[in-house]
């Protein structure tokens, strides 16, 4: 009668060891399947990305001969590859290594079991949390980046300079560094402060820092990217306005004109899919973490609504970045091995 018992512990040799949460066969492998193939997917898709973005030199010519605010914004739409890129990169970066490094951990403790010890436990969720953090400010930054472009396009050069999208990258990564630091400044000191058996990778976040972080990185982020769609709306919506009144137009500069409306168009939906996205992963944990004085990292309940917060880092390559062509035409190159042939990094895929 004790083999049974013993089977079910994580450590079978040691008897303060947490015990295996098993379920059906066919279903836990058929979850293992279904969470390796969103990991795999997770770090190609970021990669592919990193690999576009470090590789290829996308540049344009502007000509200064167009007159308009319409056809000079289609302009600097071909001209956003240097800093957007930029930001894109960054974001690329912080969702690969989300799937790279936390989602294979998260995996493991899906029957209840740790087995890399207390330290490690705390710095798993230490950089969950940076990587998360870092995913939501970036998209962030973009939306900035794109609110300027859209409605201040005369301004974009002066205002947003690759030395400013640098430190903002910086401090992008800097600030989530602190915050996650002040969140687990106990756990950091006394790692094994809320196991309650051998095997257990539980931190509780406390109600206090549970609401900074729901402000930090849930309800303040949801706000500025809410209140720049809708700015962005209101532009594109004027501008078609504008278009369709203009009635003395050259062919040529319709032509770009009706670019530059998709290309409008096209950002705010963009926005639109960033929002509704970042609320279906985020708003399960965050509704858990108001509706608890305590969040309990590490139970199963809680396991779950991160996997979906995870989730976002799967779509973000998709959301924000393969909705354009050329990404789509560096990754032929890259799958037809022509990345490997010299000068290909001056190709032009726009």
């Amino acid at each position: 009668m004790e083999a049974p018992e013993e089977a079910e512990l994580c450590f079978p040799h040691i008897n303060t060891s947490c015990r295996r949460t098993m379920g059906p066969y066919v279903e836990t492998m058929f979850t293992y399947t279904v969470l390796s193939c969103i990991i795999v997917l997770t770090v190609i898709l970021n990669l592919l990305v990193i690999i576009s973005i470090s590789h290829f030199r996308q540049s344009q010519t502007f000509s200064h001969g167009y007159i308009g605010s319409i056809t000079f914004l289609w302009h600097m739409w071909l001209q956003l590859h240097t800093t957007t890129n930029l930001l894109l990169l960054s974001l690329a970066v912080a969702d690969f290594l989300v799937g790279l490094l936390q989602m294979p951990l998260v995996l493991l403790q899906n029957q209840g079991c740790w087995f890399l010890g207390d330290i490690l436990c705390v710095v798993h969720y230490f950089f969950a949390a940076l990587l998360v953090n870092v995913s939501v400010g970036c998209m962030v930054l973009i939306s900035v980046d794109r609110y300027i472009a859209i409605c201040n396009p005369m301004f974009y050069t002066t205002r947003v300079t690759l030395t400013r999208v640098k430190l903002c990258i910086c401090l992008c990564w800097i600030y989530p560094g602190v915050h996650s630091s002040w969140i687990f400044r106990n756990v950091l000191k006394q790692p094994d402060m809320y196991n309650t058996c051998y095997g257990s990778c539980i931190v509780v976040v406390g109600f206090a820092e549970g609401l900074v972080s729901m402000i930090a990185t849930f309800l303040g982020p949801i706000l500025i990217i809410v209140v720049l769609y809708l700015r962005v709306f209101v532009v594109a919506v004027s501008q078609a306005r504008a278009m369709r009144a203009h009635v003395a137009v050259v062919t040529v500069e319709r032509s770009q004109t009706v670019k530059a409306m998709k290309s409008e168009i096209k950002a705010a939906r963009t926005l639109g899919i960033v929002i509704i996205v970042f609320l279906l992963c985020s708003c399960p944990y965050y509704c858990f973490s108001v509706a608890a004085e305590t969040t309990s990292l590490g139970a199963s309940s809680s396991i779950i609504m991160i996997w979906l917060i995870y989730l976002n880092s799967t779509f973000n390559p998709v959301i924000y970045v393969f909705f354009y062509p050329w990404i789509r035409k560096t990754i032929k190159h890259i799958f037809t091995l022509q990345i490997l042939q010299p000068g290909s990094r001056e190709v032009s895929v726009m």
